[in-house]
């Protein structure tokens, strides 16, 4: 028999987590307490841009096996297992991760639990959450029947659904058999696929995301830091990231140099973990995430800096057109963007700024609606003294740059994702340059 699930918090997890777990054969329940944003997923919509995920919703909703509600007695009575998967973005006030929307549910829903059941935290928390949380869910009616597990989410946007479906791995922070039991039966679809299931315990579970987080942070800043190397030395960091990429000890994969992370989740993950590390006295390793987020966030001073060099050492009154406003392609999500960041400080020194994207105009508008925001590459090039390359989109690596030479101002671009052809772009007379590269 289905395994009666729901899915507290309809956002980008949630969402997702809800209409996969649907596609994996459980009965789904999503919970929210946003009635607008309910009534757009019971209507098989899906408020942001994730490929697949459309057509997941509006297949399950119409069979029933996925539904939307905002009532948290309808989820008690419903579920077997209950995901919390609300958002946790950084504190106003500091580094920390804000867990007030987890405790705001765990609160809402605790009081209605009176049968034995499942409660899975999903959401990125520092270790400690879980432990904290298990005192309140101890208060519920059924008292000890209700079991606390967690178990991290590890979704790339713009990948979510294949990322949910067949994940690299499940990891399982449990503090009984029988939740282990469960959740084997919940993602059966996946352990029957291959996807290994790494059983732990709960403060451990709660780590692997933000060490996963970091790992991969740190990675990408320390290959943006070769990169200024380069550039300093008239080096090409391509070169460089295709030699130390054969060496199995280090691999190729996320070496890419450019623009660096962006998004809800890394920056503020790693900014979470490095308040943690103050608080525990472990002043080396918030030392270590502080300078990997100072890297990150320098790249886009150094976009700045190579657009004023290439309009003759300012910006200013200068029109720029700018490819790209969300964190990254296959994502209309323009959270702690690098793009709009970059457009902004440009606007900010002076610039006349033309921001073309293919998904996430609607949101770079109501983010930054002093920039101008346009509906194609080439209305962003149109009398462009300069033109930045800054997500890396496939349509932008298919533009022809003689099309787009007859209509910019002048024939210079900024590659801050080293993802164009740069033979091509300058056979065509445009002045080129990348992060890490040779002028």
């Amino acid at each position: 028999m289905a395994v009666h699930v729901t899915v507290i918090g309809t956002g980008y997890l949630g969402a997702t987590q809800a209409a996969c777990l649907a596609e994996s054969g459980c009965r789904v329940l999503g919970v929210d307490t946003d009635e607008e944003k309910v009534r757009a997923l019971q209507a098989g919509g899906v408020p942001f841009y994730e490929p697949g995920l459309q057509e997941l919703v509006a297949r399950h909703v119409a069979t029933g096996a996925l539904r939307f509600t905002t009532s948290f007695a309808e989820a008690a009575d419903f579920g077997e297992v209950h995901f919390l998967c609300v958002g946790t973005p950084q504190r106003a006030d500091g580094l920390d991760a804000d867990l007030g929307a987890l405790y705001a549910a765990v609160a809402a829903l605790v009081p209605l639990l009176r049968r034995q059941c499942l409660v899975v935290g999903k959401s990125t928390v520092p270790a400690g959450t879980a432990e904290r949380l298990a005192p309140l869910l101890a208060t519920a009616p059924a008292g000890g029947d209700v079991d606390l597990a967690w178990n991290p989410e590890f979704l790339r946007e713009g990948h979510a659904v294949r990322d949910t479906l067949r994940p690299d791995r499940i990891v399982a922070g449990v503090r009984s058999e029988l939740a282990e039991k469960v959740l084997r039966g919940v993602y059966a679809a996946q352990l029957d696929a291959g996807v290994p299931f790494v059983v732990t315990d709960l403060a451990t579970a709660q780590l692997v995301k933000v060490a996963a987080n970091a790992f991969l942070a740190t990675r990408v800043s320390l290959m943006n830091a070769m990169a200024d190397l380069c550039e300093s030395a008239g080096a090409d960091v391509l070169s460089l990231v295709q030699a130390v990429g054969h060496d199995q000890r280090i691999g190729a994969h996320y070496l890419h140099p450019g623009l660096g992370f962006g998004g809800g989740c890394l920056g503020k993950d790693i900014r979470a973990l490095q308040a943690q590390a103050h608080r525990l006295g472990l002043e080396p390793v918030a030392g270590l995430l502080a300078h990997v987020d100072e890297i990150n966030t320098a790249r886009r001073g150094q976009v700045v800096r190579l657009a004023g060099e290439l309009c003759g050492g300012s910006v200013a009154a200068r029109r720029v057109g700018v490819l790209g406003a969300a964190f990254k392609p296959d994502s209309d999500d323009v959270r702690d963007s690098p793009a709009l960041d970059v457009a902004h400080r440009l606007h900010e020194a002076g610039a006349v700024v033309a921001v073309y994207d293919p998904a996430a105009r609607a949101n770079a508008q109501r983010s930054h609606p002093w920039l101008q925001h346009v509906g194609s590459a080439a209305e962003a090039a149109a009398g462009a003294d300069v033109l930045l390359h800054l997500t890396e989109w496939e349509e932008f690596r298919a533009l022809d740059p003689d099309d787009l030479g007859g209509r910019v101002a002048h024939r210079r671009i900024v590659d801050a994702r080293n993802a164009l052809d740069a033979d091509r772009w300058r056979l065509s007379g445009w002045q080129f340059r990348g992060l890490g590269r040779p002028a």
